[in-house]
């Protein structure tokens, strides 16, 4: 346990250095629950008081951190922008912008022109598993698309199949089609917007149905692209200059 908190927490520091705070956050506080729970199992007295010392290190930091992210982002001047590295791997929805879905999160909006291939549709399948494990008040998705020329009755299927699907759980999906859409982004009703370049549709294809990486998608290889998180007071501070 004590090379899995090392490991966690050079990663947590690492991600503060970058400034990207949201993501140290989680880390620092997965670190320290491991911190504590070495702390209580140690026999060793030396590494007890060793491991308690740093345990109030980094959460100070931690406090720092959560302090930090609500200032800017009443602000209106917290962001967060990050590339994926072409052929790079762990970039899996839940890694790249999970840790802005909890219960606060009512309602998931999605604007992306290509939710329209069986596989693009998939995407959004993933999405709303994982809002659905993470925001235990979803009520409603909602999605902006637009139409496959060639596939337009397959296409309204597989959306009709999540609705229905989203349906047993008591959660609303509506989805319409736009001729003109041309922005990216996933917005969440707790105010964080998620701006992905090729949307939710960066992953490479697998190569096999039994390859590493046909189901797990943090296992599977990205395509280049860059990802650009805000809170939405950002945009209501510009409005108003």
């Amino acid at each position: 346990m004590e090379s899995a908190a090392v490991s966690i927490l050079l990663r947590a520091v690492e991600m503060d250095t970058k400034e990207r705070y949201t993501m140290a956050l989680v880390l620092y506080q997965e670190g320290l629950q491991i911190l504590m729970d070495l702390i209580k199992e140690t026999k060793d007295a030396a590494k007890k008081k060793h491991f308690k010392c740093k345990a109030a290190e980094y959460m100070d930091r931690a406090e720092t951190i959560k302090d930090l992210i609500k200032e800017q982002k009443s602000a209106g001047k917290y962001r967060e922008q990050t590339k994926i590295e072409a052929g790079s791997t762990g970039h899996g929805y839940a890694t790249v912008f999970g840790r802005f879905l909890d219960a606060s999160v009512t309602h998931i909006h999605v604007e992306d022109p290509y939710i329209r291939t069986f596989h693009q549709c998939q995407n959004l399948l993933r999405l709303c598993e994982l809002g659905i494990q993470k925001c235990h008040s979803l009520a409603h998705v909602t999605l902006v698309t637009t139409q496959d020329p060639d596939r337009r009755k397959e296409q309204t299927a597989w959306l009709q199949e999540l609705k229905l699907s989203l349906g047993l759980r008591q959660i609303s999906f509506e989805f319409t089609f736009s001729s003109t859409l041309h922005d990216r982004q996933v917005r969440l009703n707790n105010g964080w917007v998620i701006k992905i370049g090729r949307g939710l549709d960066y992953f490479k294809a697998s190569a096999g149905k039994m390859t590493l990486g046909a189901c797990d998608m943090e296992l599977r290889p990205c395509l280049e692209t860059s990802v650009d998180i805000f809170h939405a007071s950002q945009i209501v501070n510009k409005n108003d200059t």
